[in-house]
C-alpha cells in the first residue's frame, strides 16, 4: 500500500479525469494492468476502485483516466473534487490484459483505458504495427482520447455510436456485421474491454463468427 500525492488533475472530456500522481519507487505494472485506488480522507480511505494505468512502466510518474459520474455520491465524485497536493492510496495491482500479439482492441466507453498505456508502449517501442481499435460509445463528446488514437492509428481507429449520427462515425451497436466487416482476419488476436452487457454480447457475436475463444483477451470494466 502506498500513499502519493496528486501531481496534477485536469479534465479530458466533460466526463473524463487525468490525474497525474507521484510514483513510488521501485513500483512496476504492465501495461494493461490496474490498481485499487481509495482517497486519503476520512470517510474514504477504505472505499476502494479499481483505475487502470494509462502511463507507460517506465514513467516517473503514474497516470490514470477516470471516468467520473457526478450525479453519484461515489468515489469518483470526490476525486472531482480533489487537487493538486491532495493524496490517494494505491493498493495491489492486478489485470488480465496485457499485450499477446498483434490484433484488435474493443473497447466500450472507459473500457479503453487498459489500451492506452498498450498502445503508448507499443508506440515508444515503434511496434503498432496492423493493430486496430473498435471503440464503442455513445456521442462523439464520449471518445477518449481520440486525437491521440487517431494519430497513433489513423484508419485502424474505428469508432461506432450509438446515441448520436455524425459524418465519418458508424452509427448504432456493435453487430456480427460490424466486426466482420472491420475485422480482417479473425485468427489474430481480440482483446475486449468494457461494460459487462457489452463484453457478453461483443463474446456472443465472436463465437458464431467462428473466433477460438483462446484467442480473446477480456477484462470487465
Amino acid at each position: 500500500m502506498y500513499t502519493v500525492k496528486i501531481e496534477s488533475i485536469e479534465k479530458l472530456t466533460h466526463d473524463v479525469l487525468r490525474i497525474v500522481t507521484e510514483k513510488p519507487p521501485n513500483y512496476s505494472f504492465v501495461p494493461g494492468q490496474a490498481t485499487e485506488i481509495s482517497i486519503n480522507k476520512d470517510l474514504w480511505r477504505n472505499e476502494l476502485r479499481p483505475f487502470t494505468f494509462t502511463c507507460l512502466p517506465e514513467s516517473e510518474y503514474l497516470e490514470f483516466v477516470i471516468k467520473t459520474y457526478p450525479s453519484r455520491e461515489r468515489v469518483t465524485n470526490q476525486l472531482l473534487q480533489l487537487k493538486a497536493g491532495e493524496e490517494l492510496i494505491l493498493h495491489d495491482v492486478f489485470g488480465t490484459i496485457h499485450y499477446n500479439g498483434e490484433g484488435t482492441f474493443i473497447a466500450g466507453g472507459a473500457g479503453v483505458t487498459p489500451f492506452i498505456s498498450i498502445f503508448r508502449y507499443l508506440k515508444s517501442k515503434k511496434q503498432i504495427g496492423n493493430n486496430k481499435l473498435i471503440f464503442a460509445n455513445k456521442k462523439r463528446a464520449d471518445i477518449i482520447l481520440e486525437q491521440e488514437f487517431n494519430d497513433l492509428l489513423g484508419n485502424n481507429f474505428i469508432n461506432i455510436l450509438s446515441a448520436e449520427e455524425s459524418v465519418g462515425y458508424s452509427y448504432g451497436y456493435i453487430s456480427e456485421i460490424f466486426l466482420k466487416t472491420n475485422i480482417t482476419d479473425l485468427s489474430k488476436k481480440i482483446y475486449v474491454c468494457g461494460p459487462e452487457p457489452m463484453m457478453s454480447a461483443v463474446e456472443l457475436q465472436l463465437s458464431n463468427l467462428g473466433v477460438d475463444p483462446d484467442v480473446i483477451t477480456k477484462e470487465k470494466f
